[in-house]
């Protein structure tokens, strides 16, 4: 602030102005600021875009690769069934029953060509070390020829789907 002399000697204080220069550069340092802070923002809104749609791609394809596995369990007692019915074809049966066993060897044997199809594959483990992640002891046995944690007898058979366990063996282990 200036001091000016008036008339009568009064001294008084007036206001000097900013210049015109000082305030247009105070506001295009504000606007360089919120331009910077919205820059940031947008870019963070848009890598979080990306990322949800990454998470909901991800999520879509494993929804489709495994997309029949529901229907596949549903079949897969169906098959032991089968299996048991074509064993009884070991003894000596009549001449009629024989014929329905030929049939149901038919079935099963397209159902086991759909399922590979499908890429639902046997989990083989007879002889085969103890695998907990796809296989269940039920029952323990001692075989003193053969070493300890292995499958002595498949009780029930546990089937990948592509690469995922869908039902786990039934197995007796070798103590």
């Amino acid at each position: 602030m200036e001091e000016k002399k008036i008339k009568g000697k009064q001294k008084v204080k007036s206001v000097k102005k900013k210049e015109p220069n000082k305030i247009k550069n105070e506001t295009n340092n504000k606007l360089v600021e919120e331009n910077a802070k919205l820059n940031e923002k947008l870019l963070r809104v848009m890598a979080e875009m990306q990322n949800m749609k990454r998470r909901n791609d991800e999520e879509i394809s494993k929804l489709c690769k495994y997309d029949g596995e529901k229907l596949i369990t549903k079949i897969l007692p169906i098959v032991d069934n089968f299996e048991r019915a074509i064993m009884l074809d070991d003894r000596d049966l009549s001449d009629e029953v024989s014929k329905f066993l030929s049939g149901f060897k038919m079935i099963y044997t397209n159902l086991v060509s759909i399922l590979n199809e499908l890429e639902v594959k046997e989990i083989d483990c007879k002889g085969l070390e103890f695998d907990p992640n796809k296989m269940e002891a039920v029952l323990t046995d001692s075989n003193k020829e053969l070493p300890s944690n292995v499958v002595l007898e498949v009780l029930q058979k546990g089937y990948t789907y592509k690469d995922k366990v869908i039902r786990v063996a039934m197995v007796k282990v070798n103590e």
